[in-house]
C-alpha cells in the first residue's frame, strides 16, 4: 500500500499486524535462494501472478500504476498499459480471457482482455482493494471495507468470477488471534499464501477454515547493498509456476526478484 507517515506505520505495528511470532504448533519457514531474476527497480509491486511462460505484475502510486507482461529471465517488460492517473493500481487476476485489476480507494477496478490488455469495463466494490488471487472456481480478494482505514481487514472475500460480487468471506487468524494487513495473495498448492504488509512473512493460510497453517520469515532475502534509502520499500508480490513448481517473491521497488524454495524450521526449544 501507499507509504504512509512513520506515526501510522507504528501504530499499525503496535496494534499487531497481525502474526504472533511463535504461534503454538504452527510450522515456521526460512527459505532457499533457487535463482535470482533482474526485476524493475522503479516497479511498485501490487500484484503478482505466473501464466504461460510469463510473470504478470501490477504497479502502484498515483501517475506510475500500470499493468505488465514481464519476461522472468531478463525483467524485460514485453506488455504494457498504464492505469489513470488519478488511479492508485492494486492487484490483479486472470479469469478465462479476462483481467481483472483493483484500486486502492477509488472502489473502482478494471477489467481488461488478457492478450491484448485493451480496457473493455469496470466494476465497484465497497472500501480498499489490496489484492487478488483465484483457485480457478472463485476469486479471493482482501483490502478494507473501509475506504480511510490505515490496516486492511484480517478477512480474504470470495467473489463470484462472474458477477463479481460477494458470495462468502474467509476471516483470517493465528492461533485464534486475527491476522491484520493480508497484503498480495496467491494460491498455492490449495493454499492462500499472503504477504503481511510491513513485514518479511508471508501466512499460508487454509482457505476452508482461515487458520494460519504456516509461516514464511524471509528476512534478508534482499540484501542491504541492494536497497536504497527512501526508495526501496517492503517485501511485496508472490508467484508460483504450478508447472515447474516455482516459487517467486519480491517487493517494491526491488532490483531483484527470488526464486525460492521453502526450508521448514526446527520447533522451537
Amino acid at each position: 500500500m501507499y507509504m504512509r507517515a512513520l506515526i501510522l506505520v507504528v501504530a499499525v505495528i503496535a496494534v499487531g499486524c497481525g502474526p504472533s511470532t511463535h504461534a503454538e504448533g504452527v510450522p515456521e519457514y526460512g527459505y532457499e535462494v533457487v535463482h535470482v531474476y533482474p526485476h524493475d527497480r522503479n516497479a511498485f509491486t501490487e500484484g503478482l501472478f505466473w501464466q504461460d511462460g510469463y510473470l504478470y505484475e501490477a504497479t502502484g502510486l498515483n501517475e506510475f500504476s500500470s499493468v505488465r507482461k514481464v519476461k522472468l529471465e531478463t525483467g524485460e517488460v514485453v506488455q504494457k498499459t498504464d492505469v489513470p492517473g488519478e488511479y492508485f493500481g492494486e492487484g490483479i487476476v486472470k479469469w478465462k480471457d479476462k483481467m481483472y485489476q483493483l484500486t486502492y480507494k477509488t472502489e473502482v477496478g478494471f477489467i481488461y482482455d488478457f492478450n491484448s490488455f485493451k480496457k473493455l469495463g469496470e466494476f465497484h466494490y465497497g472500501g480498499q482493494g489490496w489484492a487478488f488471487t483465484t483457485d480457478g472456481k472463485q476469486l479471493y480478494m482482501d483490502g478494507s471495507r473501509a475506504v480511510e482505514a490505515e490496516m486492511s481487514d484480517p478477512e480474504i472475500r470470495i467473489w463470484d468470477p462472474e458477477t463479481l460480487k460477494e458470495t462468502g468471506v474467509i476471516h483470517v487468524t493465528d492461533n485464534g488471534k486475527p491476522v491484520m494487513n493480508l497484503n498480495e495473495l496467491e494460491w498455492v498448492k490449495g493454499e492462500i499464501y499472503a504477504n503481511i504488509w510491513e513485514t518479511n512473512r508471508i501466512a499460508r493460510i487454509d482457505p476452508k477454515t482461515g487458520h494460519v497453517v504456516g509461516w514464511i520469515d524471509l528476512t534478508g532475502i534482499l540484501p542491504d547493498t541492494d536497497r536504497v534509502a527512501g526508495e526501496t520499500d517492503v517485501l511485496n508480490g508472490i508467484a508460483y509456476d504450478p508447472k515447474g513448481d516455482r516459487l517467486f517473491v519480491t517487493g517494491k521497488k526491488w532490483p531483484k526478484l527470488f526464486e525460492i524454495r521453502l526450508v521448514k524450521k526446527a520447533p522451537a526449544q
